[in-house]
């Protein structure tokens, strides 16, 4: 009789930030050896760095909006929708997969419109300052996360692969939608009921100073609703996904330096800042 399979290895779902610091190679590494002792994880990427230098080689500006609730993210006009597709499935996702499969690991990889992976809703119109200026937006392809199907993510891990998963998702309209990377990997890893999150960046994790990385918090407690205060910019959108995912039952959730080596796994061991919530009025 054949012996029954043993339990699958907890599940980490890992973002690998888009930033140039971030090392990616270092990342893909560190991920192989923990699926090569036995972990289960689901690497999530975005791609900034290649989206800002392709915008440049095709002439598309790369422009940032501030929505009415606070939130600093992409402005994704027609031309930087399709810049946002070409950089993340054309250039970023395969680096990463050859990367995985260099050190032995089969990989996947996937945009959120592969089997309507990820769900959105496109805002038809948006009130944004765009470059200091306030508008009204009405070509804006970018929109807010509505669902996710995992269950392609499962037969996946199931079998021994890892995931590589970034934006777009699935419009309602059944077109493309710019979503956030770091929320993705938040509802990716809510849906697939991960123990932990990992968002790897280009610092040691929250900084009190953002000029001083001796600053780095140990925790660092997010108001249940409301944008965090105190922190601007990418660091402020990762602290909205780390609530996020807490909120949707993940196990811990953790701010960590992709630029070291073993990014990873020295996260886990406790060179991260972790992200727990609080009450609004606390």
């Amino acid at each position: 009789m054949n012996a029954p399979p043993a339990p699958p290895g907890e599940l980490t779902v890992v973002k690998c930030g888009g930033t140039a610091g971030v090392d990616a190679a270092a990342v893909c590494a560190d991920v192989a050896d923990m699926v090569h002792a036995g972990q289960r994880v689901v690497l999530v990427h975005g791609g900034s760095a290649d989206i800002g230098a392709l915008g440049d080689r095709l002439g598309v500006p790369h422009r940032r909006m501030v929505t009415d609730d606070g939130v600093d993210t992409r402005y994704t006009d027609p031309a930087t929708l399709e810049v946002v597709v070409l950089a993340l499935a054309g250039a970023v996702k395969p680096r990463l997969v050859a990367a995985l499969a260099r050190a032995g690991v089969d990989a996947v990889g996937l945009t959120g419109l592969d089997a309507g992976l990820l769900r959105a809703r496109r805002t038809p119109v948006h009130r944004a300052v765009v470059d200091g200026r306030r508008m009204v937006l009405r070509d804006n392809h970018g929109g807010r996360l509505v669902g996710v199907r995992p269950d392609l993510l499962r037969v996946l891990l199931a079998a021994g692969t890892v995931p590589v998963v970034s934006p777009p998702a699935l419009g309602e309209d059944g077109r493309p939608v710019n979503v956030d990377a770091d929320r993705a990997a938040a509802a990716l890893a809510a849906a697939l009921d991960a123990r932990t999150l990992v968002l790897l960046t280009g610092a040691p994790g929250v900084l009190t100073d953002p000029g001083d990385e001796r600053s780095v918090l140990a925790r660092c407690a997010v108001p249940t609703t409301g944008v965090p205060p105190g922190v601007g910019g990418g660091m402020a959108m990762k602290l909205i996904a780390g609530r996020e995912a807490l909120l949707g039952g993940v196990g811990r959730v953790l701010v960590a330096d992709g630029r070291r080596g073993d990014p990873v796994r020295a996260a886990l061991a406790g060179a991260a800042t972790e992200i727990t919530t609080r009450s609004p009025n606390a």
